[in-house]
């Protein structure tokens, strides 16, 4: 059984040193991989981002993240993502990577993903550039999760795991008012998921949404923005593929 910490939505400034770090320690006691499902900085400046690397350097168990919109803010993605990497963090923007656990190796497919909608309510690339190019960069994001799932299908980890910043599924936004649906998540991550095959995944950004949804291929999403798990980090568990 693969042990699968992850939270999101941690929103780390400068006053907030330490405290995550005890929980993040126990770690190896009761997880094989720590993912970060974005927004661990308030506004996105290298010195939030600081805070968060020594919050997550030497846990004893890989670090897979993600950005958030919040992590963007700033307009220094590249900074903040050298700052986590340096920490020991895997960042992925429509990438793929494999940790090991043991003898488990562990897949993780990432990109922030976009807003957009869902089926029946989204936005279309129609009329004027900058509507046409919002929904471009959604497609953009999950083409390079599909990408990066199929990459990790070849690679042959025992799971695989989509983690994106914004929602693929409307379930998990209930609670959310559903006049910001479209800015919350968008259908393509789904279908890019549902497409490429993942055995779990997982998002932040809803801070009023709910934990529990699927994708209509029938693939666990789990939204773990830390004010709807309410801990600092769930665990999941997920059985290995044989290989």
């Amino acid at each position: 059984m693969i042990r699968v910490a992850a939270v999101g939505d941690i929103h780390m400034g400068p006053d907030s040193q330490g405290t995550l770090r005890s929980s993040f320690e126990t770690l190896p006691e009761c997880a094989d991989v720590l993912l970060l499902a974005g927004d661990l900085t308030r506004h996105g400046t290298p010195e939030e981002a600081a805070v968060v690397a020594r919050e997550i350097k030497d846990l004893g168990v890989p670090v897979v993240a993600v950005l958030g919109n919040h992590d963007h803010h700033d307009e220094r993605p590249e900074e903040v993502t050298a700052i986590l990497r340096d920490a020991g963090a895997h960042v992925l923007e429509g990438q793929a990577t494999i940790v090991t656990a043991g003898d488990a190796r562990i897949g993780v497919a990432g990109t922030k993903g976009f807003g957009g909608g869902f089926v029946g309510r989204c936005a279309g690339e129609f009329g004027e550039p900058l509507m046409k190019e919002f929904v471009r960069y959604t497609r953009r994001c999950a083409d390079a999760l599909h990408a990066a799932l199929k990459d990790l299908e070849q690679r042959g980890p025992d799971v695989r795991i989509a983690l994106t910043h914004f929602s693929p599924v409307p379930d998990t936004l209930a609670g959310e008012p559903p006049e910001i649906y479209p800015f919350l998540g968008s259908y393509l991550l789904a279908e890019a998921i549902d497409t490429a095959g993942a055995d779990l995944a997982v998002h932040g950004h809803a801070h009023a949404g709910t934990e529990h949804g699927m994708t209509t291929g029938g693939i666990r999403v789990r939204n773990v923005a830390q004010p709807v798990i309410g801990r600092a980090f769930h665990v999941y568990h997920l059985p290995g593929h044989p290989r």
